[in-house]
């Protein structure tokens, strides 16, 4: 495995690859790798002949008084599991190689105004400039992000569509701990105490799907998972939503396809999940 940090050396051997005939495949990450991290790398190395990992904790993405410098990092570790799995090369640039004075940005303005967009703003324009900057780097046939983070899918979807990115985008199961909460780097930012607490996004994630159905009100499932959310103490609801999946906008009732999602504080920590609701054929 080849570790590349410059955007010249990148085109270089990407564009060489792509000469040859072979397929590339990327796995945008922010390092720190996980489980959840490991399962897009390991689909990536199975569908393509070549696996691109980057490494590259994004500051475009995070706002002022939000967590870049607490942001936990591993590079070494990153290695040894991209290595482990067989990808063939990680980009780990530095913020002065991806940004130079940078007045130019991608904004999917729409679907970014509810949710995470709504409760981060600057957050979702990061996310496309960089993926638009890693699109351009490798020049991939395909690319695979999480479902965690499903609102960033959909947006990355409708960017690559819109502006005609030659790239398949590949979204990929939650990956979860045996106890049911979803992978996340920021998991580690946890106390013993707030580790134990955070499983009730999980147990609220599996109650809406245990009674969500055609036609439901939406605020009646919000309510049902709200219920299961107020029995933790160290739980502060940010959000608890129905919204259809793919512009991302309110939903009153589950009558179409709807990202069922949440975003809770335990402690300071912020976590999200979330579940897909497909209605009866």
């Amino acid at each position: 495995m080849q570790v590349i940090t410059t955007i010249s050396e990148a085109k270089r051997v990407l564009r060489a690859l792509k000469r040859e005939g072979k397929t590339i495949g990327l796995v945008p990450t922010m390092g720190y790798l996980h489980e959840g991290h490991a399962s897009l790398i390991e689909r990536a190395v199975a569908q393509n002949d070549v696996a691109v990992v980057s490494v590259f904790l994004n500051p475009t993405q995070f706002a002022e008084g939000e967590d870049l410098d607490a942001y936990p990092r591993d590079f070494e570790a990153d290695c040894a599991l991209c290595e482990r799995l067989g990808a063939a090369y990680v980009f780990h640039p530095e913020p002065s190689e991806m940004y130079h004075d940078a007045h130019a940005f991608v904004n999917i303005d729409y679907l970014s105004s509810t949710l995470e967009g709504a409760a981060r703003p600057i957050h979702f324009r990061g996310v496309c400039t960089v993926v638009s900057k890693l699109f351009n780097i490798v020049q991939p046939d395909r690319a695979y992000f999480g479902q965690k983070d499903a609102q960033q899918l959909a947006i990355i979807r409708k960017m690559v569509d819109d502006l005609n990115f030659d790239v398949q985008v590949v979204g990929c199961p939650i990956v979860r701990e045996s106890d049911g909460l979803a992978k996340s780097s920021r998991n580690t930012y946890l106390s013993d105490e707030e580790r134990k607490a955070a499983t009730v996004l999980s147990r609220s994630v599996f109650r809406g799907q245990e009674i969500a159905h055609d036609g439901m009100p939406a605020s009646e499932l919000v309510g049902e998972m709200l219920h299961v959310l107020a029995e933790e103490p160290r739980a502060n609801v940010e959000y608890v939503c129905v919204n259809d999946a793919i512009d991302m906008q309110p939903l009153d009732a589950l009558d179409t396809e709807a990202l069922v999602s949440m975003a809770v504080r335990i402690g300071s920590t912020r976590l999200i999940d979330n579940f897909v609701y497909q209605p009866a054929k």
